[in-house]
């Protein structure tokens, strides 16, 4: 069951109505049948007891009134007529309900060793009371049953310029730069002014994405032209007869940095782009090729760490992908599996629209496993370089692209992180 703080605003207003005009109706209620039952206490008994007295004095009088008026008769225990169902009774005021339901107001007092008694009935009296009791009753409920009504209906007038208001602020177009301010559209109430507050922090929002997007791909338009330098820089120096074996190496090093260097240029070009809704056209591999490219390109360097390195699954798995994001997440995992595994061994494993990154790691913790999706999250056991952004990346891409990315690790067993991959876009 709901807490009541976590109830919805509509039921809260309903229920405010409905519990108001309940204490103060029940009040009202409450207080009319108390004022009754003390005007039947104290008022019928004054008079019974005037009555009773008349009564006393005819009788002293050599007088025996057996009767006062129609409704209202004497007894007294000196004319041995005092009926045995009022002899119990206190001496004062009390109502009394028959056998047959018949009911009487009854007023006794002993004096001198004697006990008279003046019997009034209330048949018509107490008609009267129901009737009352019932309207009153009747008018609680149908006030409690018309707040409930009324506090619905306010209710909903009330809450859906909110509703309004709040489908407004979710639809993604109150991101675009364009996008229409929402103030005008509501009075200068409340409402209206928590519109206002929205229009300024999204636009606020919006400024900041925009200056975001815009430093992403101008930095990454700008990056291109030296990376073509370096890129053909690299052709030409490997064609030259003069380079030693080692120095070649380095240039291969160079080459692979400034592809991969590429291959980040296009993916934030591709993030910043999608974040504008636009789309490019990018180069298509298999996954099977990019798997191959991959493993040729980290195997030395887990052989280097003493780490075994195994390409595994199905390696004729010819789907076509986003070649620039497909080797940028793949790259990363790899990279991830060399900085935290020390000894063992790190598996590709390619399998049927997707592959999984095995390793024999310290594992992740069961809290860190969100944790390392963040930005500039790195874990104790890391080495090498890195600034903790290779995940944060991985995940960005995954939610661009539709794919879906997977954990699972156990302390100082392991990790493994799978990726399913969508239809191609």
């Amino acid at each position: 069951m709901q807490s009541p703080n976590k109830q919805p605003l509509e039921r809260r207003i309903v229920i405010a109505f409905a519990l108001m005009t309940l204490i103060v109706s029940g009040t009202f209620s409450l207080g009319i049948v108390a004022i009754v039952h003390f005007i039947e206490e104290h008022l019928v008994s004054e008079e019974l007891s005037h009555e009773l007295e008349f009564a006393m004095r005819q009788e002293a009088k050599g007088i025996e009134p057996a009767w006062i008026d129609a409704s209202t008769k004497y007894y007294s225990s000196r004319n041995k007529n005092l009926p045995a169902q009022y002899a119990h009774l206190p001496d004062g005021f009390s109502e009394v309900v028959a056998t047959n339901s018949e009911a009487y107001y009854v007023f006794k007092r002993s004096h001198e060793g004697h006990q008279d008694i003046l019997e009034q009935e209330q048949h018509e009296f107490e008609a009267r009371e129901q009737a009352l009791f019932d309207v009153v009753l009747g008018g609680f409920l149908l006030s409690v049953v018309g707040a409930w009504g009324l506090g619905r209906l306010l209710a909903r007038r009330v809450m859906t310029p909110v509703r309004r208001l709040a489908q407004q602020v979710r639809h993604r177009d109150q991101l675009l730069p364009m996008a229409p301010k929402l103030a005008p559209d509501y009075p200068d109430d409340e409402v209206g002014r928590l519109a206002a507050a929205f229009d300024e922090t999204l636009g606020q929002l919006r400024h900041s994405l925009e200056r975001e997007r815009l430093f992403t791909s101008d930095v990454s338009h700008e990056l291109r032209t030296p990376l073509m330098v370096i890129s053909s820089s690299c052709e030409l120096l490997s064609t030259s007869p003069r380079l030693t074996e080692h120095e070649q190496s380095q240039v291969d090093r160079i080459s692979r940095a400034g592809t991969d260097m590429k291959d980040l240029v296009q993916t934030f070009l591709q993030l910043a782009r999608a974040g504008l809704g636009q789309t490019s056209l990018t180069e298509e591999k298999s996954l099977s090729e990019l798997a191959v490219e991959q493993a040729r390109q980290w195997g030395p360097h887990f052989e280097e760490k003493g780490l075994s390195f195994h390409l595994l699954g199905e390696l004729d798995n010819n789907e076509l992908y986003d070649s620039a994001l497909l080797r940028t997440v793949m790259s990363n995992l790899l990279r991830n599996a060399l900085h935290y595994t020390e000894t063992g061994e790190v598996r590709l494993i390619v399998e049927a629209g997707g592959f999984r990154v095995e390793d024999t790691g310290p594992g992740i913790s069961q809290n860190d496993r969100e944790r390392i999706f963040n930005s500039f999250v790195r874990g104790e056991s890391a080495r090498g370089e890195g600034l903790g952004l290779g995940l944060s990346i991985v995940r960005r891409i995954c939610q661009q692209k539709g794919w879906k990315i997977l954990v699972e690790s156990q302390e100082k067993i392991g990790s493994r992180f799978s990726i399913v991959l969508s239809e191609k876009a």
